[in-house]
């Protein structure tokens, strides 16, 4: 009897020990799992604010970010012809940080749509309808321009199409996420309404409460039925969570809703609001396109006739059919002006009105944000309906016409289209920024314009 409770005894004995080690080697995984992340994101942080700073310093006007993309993409193909265990080492070891951008790619996009109310309150509303129209069905036509050409091009060269590398997809969010942000949220406002200044500045005492809303409206947004986000992105939902809220604790604390919009995007580095907090990440964004684009190197070598020839064609006839619609709909010429690079990602756009006088920045900006808005929420639901099936098409389609809102929205739910959105995002608006420079491109336009 005795030797049959001891038998026992050690078996228990020996699971419990087993359970031990198990949670052991659980916690101890999930620690180097978050200081692998930690360290690979903030290599590629770093790396952006040392490109940053040096194109500043050089005067250099050319996005740091997309010439950083280039060069780590460059790397990363000539490793992986002359060391391909070096090149793969390098994925590896990156994976964490790309994971956790992609996961939260649609959220770095979205502070330009929140702040969106400041940018367009001084536009007449006639004006404002003729530009409108012209975003919308600008937009429609440049993705169809594009897309149908990478098609045609793909046909004229006999290219078949292969399938693309996998891309994992972000994972679910937990509902303990849920709930820490949501205590966030609901202890920041508190904190904020009795003491609107209690972290030194309206901005960072607002900061916590409006990352919050944004983070969960994101969350929220991404729970809702395939059906309902082809025509309601969760990019949407995010920033009509940051407004609402932004509206109501205006209202309630009689700070007013606009000064709340200030404070969510200050645009200053010593006292940065949530929307710079978010806005700090997009140029790492950018950076960590080169691992999807490398991952599918062997697609964007063998279509690259078809890249390059649809967004080179896409860019032109954005530029010129805005300069068309423009005038045949009787917009004023400085207007038409500043709304031409309208399908070219911001830091360009600014870069290429800069070559026109009496452009109004302000304007281009927000157009900017208003058609890679109207991109991110009916991108996926247009590409259905013109029947694009293959990542490639919809990719270029996607960047060509609504540069990186649009490519965030697509990718967030079709990852395999991310390599293609980015190379098309970087070609439109390199491609664009070098057509404006030359004069005679811009008195071509110019004479459109009227």
């Amino acid at each position: 009897m005795g030797t049959h409770e001891s038998l026992i005894s050690s078996e228990i004995s020996t699971k419990s020990e087993e359970a031990e080690s198990q949670n052991t080697f659980t916690v101890s995984q999930t620690v180097f799992g978050v200081l692998h992340l930690i360290i690979s994101l903030g290599l590629i942080l770093a790396t952006d604010v040392v490109l940053s700073k040096f194109f500043s310093a050089a005067s250099i006007q050319f996005p740091s970010a997309l010439f950083g993309m280039f060069c780590i993409f460059s790397a990363l193909v000539v490793l992986d012809c002359t060391v391909p265990s070096a090149a793969m080492a390098l994925m590896k070891f990156f994976e964490p940080a790309f994971v956790f951008i992609q996961r939260w790619l649609p959220l770095f996009y979205v502070p330009s749509l929140v702040v969106l109310p400041l940018s367009i309150k001084d536009i007449p509303a006639a004006a404002g309808v003729k530009i409108g129209f012209i975003i919308v069905g600008g937009w429609l036509a440049t993705l169809c321009v594009a897309g149908f050409t990478a098609l045609a091009i793909r046909k004229a060269v006999k290219t078949e199409m292969i399938d693309a590398e996998p891309m994992e997809k972000p994972s679910p969010f937990s509902s303990i996420e849920v709930w820490a942000w949501t205590g966030i949220l609901l202890i920041s406002l508190f904190v904020a309404f009795f003491n609107p200044t209690a972290l030194g500045t309206h901005a960072r005492t607002c900061l916590p409460f409006l990352l919050a809303s944004n983070v969960l409206g994101y969350m929220l947004g991404s729970w809702l039925p395939s059906s309902v986000k082809k025509v309601f992105h969760p990019i949407i939902c995010c920033t009509l969570s940051a407004d609402l809220t932004a509206l109501a604790f205006g209202y309630l604390s009689k700070l007013g809703f606009e000064p709340l919009l200030g404070y969510y995007l200050t645009n200053a580095s010593s006292n940065p609001g949530a929307g710079d907090i978010l806005n700090a990440f997009l140029g790492s964004v950018i950076l960590s396109f080169a691992f999807s684009m490398f991952k599918q190197r062997k697609l964007i070598k063998r279509h690259a006739a078809e890249i390059f020839t649809s967004v080179i064609v896409s860019t032109v006839f954005s530029l010129y059919s805005t300069a068309l619609v423009g005038r045949l709909v009787g917009l004023e010429p400085s207007l038409t002006v500043s709304i031409l690079p309208r399908c070219i990602t911001l830091a360009l756009a600014l870069s290429i009105i800069s070559f026109f006088e009496g452009a109004i920045s302000s304007l281009t900006a927000a157009v900017v944000v208003v058609t890679g808005l109207v991109g991110a929420n009916f991108v996926q639901a247009t590409l259905d309906k013109l029947r694009f099936r293959d990542p490639i098409a919809r990719g270029i389609a996607t960047a060509s016409s609504a540069h990186g809102l649009g490519t965030a929205a697509l990718s967030a739910k079709e990852p395999e289209a991310l390599p293609f959105c980015a190379i098309a995002y970087a070609l439109n608006g390199i491609f664009g920024t070098t057509l404006c420079s030359i004069p005679v491109v811009r008195q071509s336009l110019l004479a459109i314009v009227g």
